[in-house]
C-alpha cells in the first residue's frame, strides 16, 4: 500500500486534546513521583559479622506490629519455622495483608517483599517498603526489572518472599488463584533453596490462622539444565502443588490429633 493509499490520521478535536495534554502531564507527574521516590530507596543490605543480613527497620515493625497482629488474628505455626541464615525464597499463598508476618516470624533476618509496585509510592507505606528493601513487581510477571533485582538480593545471601497468586484470594478457601511464574526461575537460576508455606485457613478476626511451613525445595533436578518455558513451567507447578499437598498434610495431622482426643 503506497502512501497515497494510506487513510489520513484522524485529527484530535478539542477536547481529545485536552484529554490526552492532561494524561501526559498526570504521567510525567508519575514519572517525577516515582524517581523521587526510588531515589533514596535500598535494596541491598550488608552481611554483620555473624552473617546475618540485619535489617534495623524491619525489626523495629516486628515490634511494633507482632503483638497488635497476635492479639487481632492470632495464628499457630507449623513444621520448618526456624529457618537458617543464607538465601532463601519464601513461596506461599496470599489472603490479607497481614500475611507478610508468617514468613518473618521465621528468621531474625530482614526479608525482601515482591509488592505491587505502587506501593512503594504511597505515604508511610511507601517509604517503609523503600527502606526494607521491598522490591515491584508488576501483577503480570512481566517486569524483567524484578527478576533482576530478585536475583541480585539472593545472589547477596538474603532473603525474598513472594504470593505467587499476585493479589490477595478473595475467591476461594479451597483453590488457589491462577499463579504467576518466576520463582522457579529464581530458585534454578540462583541455586536458591524455596521454603513452601501454606496459609490453611483464612485469616479470620479473633480466630487462629493455621499457617505450615514445608521443609527447603531444592530444585536441583534442574541445575546446569539447558531449560526451556515447558521446564520451567513444570517447576513452577512442582512448588504449587507442594503447597496443596503440605495443606492436606496438615488436614489430616489435626484429624488424627482430634481423633486420639475423642478416644481418649
Amino acid at each position: 500500500m503506497t502512501e497515497e493509499m494510506l487513510p489520513p490520521e484522524k485529527e484530535l478535536t478539542k477536547k481529545e486534546q485536552k484529554a490526552e495534554a492532561k494524561r501526559q502531564k498526570k504521567q510525567q507527574k508519575l514519572q517525577k513521583k516515582r524517581e523521587k521516590a526510588m531515589k533514596h530507596r535500598k535494596l541491598l543490605f550488608p552481611a554483620n559479622r555473624k552473617g546475618k543480613h540485619v535489617m534495623h527497620l524491619m525489626n523495629f515493625l516486628r515490634f511494633l506490629f507482632y503483638p497488635i497482629h497476635f492479639l487481632a488474628y492470632p495464628y499457630k505455626l507449623y513444621g520448618h519455622k526456624k529457618v537458617g541464615l543464607g538465601a532463601y525464597i519464601y513461596f506461599g499463598n496470599h489472603y490479607c495483608i497481614w500475611d507478610v508476618f508468617y514468613p518473618a516470624r521465621t528468621t531474625g533476618e530482614g526479608i525482601h517483599y515482591l509488592m505491587k509496585e505502587s506501593l512503594l509510592y504511597v505515604p508511610v507505606v511507601g517509604y517503609w517498603a523503600r527502606h526494607v528493601g521491598a522490591i515491584p513487581a508488576m501483577r503480570d510477571g512481566s517486569d524483567v526489572r524484578t527478576l533482576m533485582e530478585s536475583m541480585k538480593v539472593l545472589k547477596n545471601g538474603e532473603k525474598i518472599s513472594l504470593f505467587p497468586e499476585g493479589t490477595r484470594n478473595k475467591v476461594s478457601d479451597e483453590e488457589f488463584l491462577p499463579f504467576h511464574g518466576g520463582a522457579a526461575l529464581l530458585a534454578i537460576k540462583t541455586k536458591t533453596p524455596v521454603i513452601p508455606f501454606v496459609i490453611c485457613n483464612r485469616p479470620r478476626l479473633f480466630h487462629v490462622t493455621h499457617v505450615m511451613f514445608g521443609e527447603p525445595m531444592e530444585l536441583d533436578e534442574y541445575y546446569g539444565k539447558r531449560m526451556t518455558a515447558e521446564d520451567y513451567a513444570e517447576a513452577d507447578e512442582k512448588l504449587k502443588n507442594r503447597l496443596y499437598e503440605l495443606r492436606e498434610e496438615h488436614r489430616a495431622y489435626l484429624a488424627s490429633k482430634k481423633k486420639k482426643k475423642k478416644d481418649k
